[in-house]
Formats: C-alpha cells, sequence, structure tokens
C-alpha cells in the first residue's frame, strides 16, 4: 500500500479521531467485508476530498499497525489476527459443526465442521468471527482448544483385531472413540463402556479415549439404567467410605432425646405413599380436640438430627442435590443406612421428625400452628389405593381419621382454587415391568382424593 510518511501526515484533530473510531467499528462489526476507501470515507464523515485523504491517512495507520490490509487496489479489510476473537463453550451437532456459546453475546457463534479444529461437545474453545451473515449472526472458526471437557461418553465398543472403537449414544459425539486394545485387553465386543476423550491429534480421524468403566453388555437392564446414569454423571452407588459413615450413625434414640420434642407417640399417625414406595419421608397425624376442632400434624423425617453440616455425609448430599427416579429404581440422596432406615418413617417404629401442627376448625380457620422437632409412631402404612378404598367405602382401617383428614383437604382445596390457585394437575405415565426390570405395559397413573389429601395438608405445611 502506498502510503505518506508519517512526518508529513497531518496532526490528528478530535474530527479525525472520530472518523477512525467510525472505521475501525466498521470493521469489527462486518468482519468478512472488503471496504472501498471512498466507502469507508463516506460512512465516516463524507467523501470529498478532504474526508477521503483523511480516510486514506487513517487506513495508512491501520495498516501499519497491522490491524487491516490491502486486499486489491483501495480495498481493505481486517488482518485475520484482528478479527473478533470469542471464548465460549462447544455445543456439538449430529453432523458434526458446532455452535459456540460465548457468556454476554446474545445468539451463538456457528462453525461449520471443517473449521472446528477438533472441537468437541462442551470444550471450552477460543473462536474467531470470520464471517456475519445477513441476520447479523457471526459464523466463526475454532483456533484453539482452551479446555477439554471431561464430560463421560457411553457406548457401545467394537472390538477389532488391533483397536477398539467405541460408537457413542450421544447425537453430540458423531464419531467413534478409539481406545487401545493393547491398554484395555479385557473389553468385550458388544459391551457397553464409559470413556474420557484423553487427546484428538490433528489430523487423526477419531479421538483417543480412556477408559472409565464398563458397565456391562448392551441391551441388559442393569446395564442400560446405570448408562443412563453415567451419561449424565449421576453416581449409582456411594463410595465405601460414605457407607461405612453411614453405619456407623447411632440410631438410637434416648429417652434424653425424647424429652427434648413434642412427643405424639399417643397420637394416631400414619404414612400415604405409592405401593412401590421404599421409604417413608412424611406422615400425617389426626387428634379431635373438642367438636368441630382438629389438630393436624405434618411430619417429616428429621434428617438433620442424623446429618451434621459439613460432615462426609453431608458433603456427599450437597454434591447430589437430589435423589434421581428411574423408571425401575431410585437413586438416592443419602445412603441407604438414612434414606430406608433411619430416616423412613416405618410403620410400628419410632422415629424422630421436624413437624408443622395446626389446629383448625371445620372452617378452615387456622386457630393455632406450631413448628418444631417431634417424636412419632407411625401406627399404619398406607398405599394411596388402600386410604382410597377407605374414603370411597368409609370402612377400613382408621377409616374415621381418613375421613376427617380427606374432608378438610378438600375443603382446603376448593378454598384454594376460590382464591385463584392453578392446578397443574396433569397425567403420569407408569410402566409395568417384569422382575428382571423389561417393560410390559404402560398405564395413566389417576390422582385421586387419596393424593389430594396428602398434597393440600403439604401445602399447608
Amino acid at each position: 500500500m502506498k502510503k505518506q510518511s508519517q512526518k508529513n501526515r497531518p496532526a490528528r484533530g478530535a474530527k479525525n479521531t472520530d472518523r477512525a473510531a467510525v472505521i475501525l467499528s466498521l470493521f469489527r462489526e462486518f468482519p468478512n467485508n472488503k471496504f472501498s476507501l471512498k466507502h469507508l470515507a463516506s460512512a465516516s464523515g463524507g467523501a470529498t476530498k478532504e474526508g477521503r485523504r483523511e480516510t486514506f491517512e487513517i487506513l495508512g495507520r491501520l495498516h501499519d499497525e497491522g490491524i487491516v490490509e490491502e486486499c486489491a487496489r483501495e480495498k481493505y479489510r481486517l488482518t485475520h489476527k484482528h478479527l473478533p476473537h470469542f471464548e465460549g463453550i462447544a455445543d456439538m451437532t449430529a453432523s458434526g459443526s458446532v455452535y459456540v456459546r460465548v457468556e454476554g453475546e446474545e445468539n451463538d457463534i456457528f462453525v461449520n465442521q471443517r473449521n472446528t479444529a477438533n472441537a468437541l461437545n462442551g470444550d471450552r474453545v477460543e473462536v474467531v468471527a470470520i464471517h456475519r451473515g445477513r441476520d447479523g449472526k457471526f459464523e466463526g472458526e475454532i483456533t484453539r482448544i482452551v479446555e477439554r471437557s471431561r464430560k463421560p461418553y457411553v457406548g457401545v465398543a467394537e472390538v477389532g483385531a488391533h483397536q477398539i472403537f467405541v460408537r457413542a449414544d450421544s447425537r453430540r459425539m458423531p464419531m467413534d472413540i478409539y481406545l487401545s486394545k493393547k491398554q484395555y485387553p479385557d473389553v468385550k465386543d458388544g459391551e457397553k463402556v464409559v470413556v474420557r476423550i484423553a487427546d484428538w491429534a490433528e489430523g487423526s480421524k477419531s479421538p483417543v479415549g480412556e477408559l472409565v468403566e464398563r458397565l456391562g453388555m448392551a441391551g441388559n437392564n442393569d446395564t442400560e439404567m446405570h448408562a443412563i446414569l453415567a451419561e449424565y454423571e449421576l453416581p449409582y452407588r456411594f463410595d465405601p467410605e460414605i457407607e461405612q459413615a453411614a453405619e456407623a450413625i447411632d440410631g438410637s434414640i434416648t429417652a434424653k432425646e425424647i424429652a427434648a420434642r413434642r412427643d405424639f407417640r399417643q397420637v394416631t399417625t400414619f404414612t400415604v405413599d405409592p405401593a412401590d414406595a421404599k421409604d417413608f419421608d412424611d406422615a400425617l397425624s389426626v387428634r379431635r380436640v373438642r367438636d368441630g376442632v382438629w389438630e393436624i400434624g405434618v411430619h417429616i423425617a428429621d434428617v438433620t438430627h442424623y446429618v451434621r453440616p459439613q460432615s462426609t455425609i453431608d458433603d456427599e448430599a450437597v454434591e447430589r442435590g437430589t435423589s434421581v427416579y428411574l423408571v425401575d429404581r431410585t437413586v438416592p440422596m443419602l445412603p441407604e443406612r438414612l434414606s430406608n432406615e433411619l430416616c423412613s418413617l416405618r410403620p410400628h417404629e419410632t422415629s424422630l421428625c421436624f413437624s408443622a401442627v395446626f389446629t383448625l376448625n371445620e372452617n378452615l380457620d387456622i386457630l393455632e400452628e406450631w413448628f418444631g422437632r417431634t417424636v412419632i409412631y407411625s401406627d399404619r402404612r398406607f398405599t394411596y389405593a388402600e386410604a382410597q378404598e377407605v374414603i370411597e367405602t368409609g370402612r377400613g382401617d382408621y377409616a374415621e381419621e381418613i375421613l376427617t383428614l380427606n374432608r378438610l383437604a378438600q375443603a382446603l382445596r376448593r378454598q384454594r382454587f376460590k382464591n385463584g390457585a392453578i392446578s397443574f394437575d396433569r397425567e403420569e405415565v407408569k410402566f409395568k415391568l417384569d422382575e428382571t426390570g423389561k417393560p410390559l405395559g404402560v398405564y395413566f397413573k389417576e390422582q385421586k382424593e387419596s393424593n389430594q389429601m396428602i398434597e393440600e395438608f403439604m401445602l399447608l405445611a
């Protein structure tokens, strides 16, 4: 590019500075464009003789600084290293192309498969915007893998004579993953495995994986369930130290502990849960105070009595966040010693709870309320179907108590909807399974009054 020498150029004034800012902004806003000198002069303040001269000087400085290059006679564009750079997370599609999610940017940056530089789903990458479409969205080119994702992939091993390739279940991994047969000689053909990406060398057709776990033969029920959990990084077992810590908890309930709590052991109390429930973490109690006045207790297992803050078990529960429910099993937040024993309100056992206790009349006026730690004794474990039969027939164990609770619950429900509550009821699909977990059929779970009874008192609490 022909340029004036620096010492012969006029000093930059405020007007010239404004023009320079506009020109630089145009280059960065439209990185794929090739701009003529006349266009830049016109867009930045006017294409008069003076305007073109100022524009030419600005372009000279940008050229000297390596920001723009002359790509044709009096046509200019940004140099590659000054194209807009971003850092974000790669979101891979089934075709192998990538969308890069950049924090603060409204739109993702699309990257064609040929420009992904072996980036994979979840990788943190550096991307250069090389083109802006008519819709204003960038198309880019990945220039660097900042950090490889450690997300595991689940897939089926295809074992050959000299190598293993894992065909990933996820559509976000459109290519097979290579495993060294020498390093993993025991992997069987057709086995479901969990792998992580260790490397993907430039020029190689497949990323190299490291084996995390062998789950069993594909198609087996347990294998497939464990595969679902592994894909979403949900642990399906507790580490030995967590189990040992749970087993070491003293489950005895002392007279001193009972004395420090409100005692509900002589008040009729029961649980109502699905037929296939393995743990019972809430219960209802009911006691007639006087004609037309009832004391209702909503009792929740007092986990905090057994799990202390910052303990090994507490840290694990925080990490898990919640229990996970699959079609044929529950992956608990707490070890079985807690979830199915100490913190399960099992029938004919004394349990420690935290409770919300209400005294209310037939008009639903809450006369008293109390919240605190309690000790209860569960008299009966009802399934929803069993409680519903009592409601419909008026006969059965604790019929008077169940009918009283249901009457009050239905009144609370009517009042709630009258006050503007929204019904979120929907049909829930359930599966009939055989003893191996194979699905035999499906049915819709119907929400009846027994379900609503529990729901209303939980909402009241």
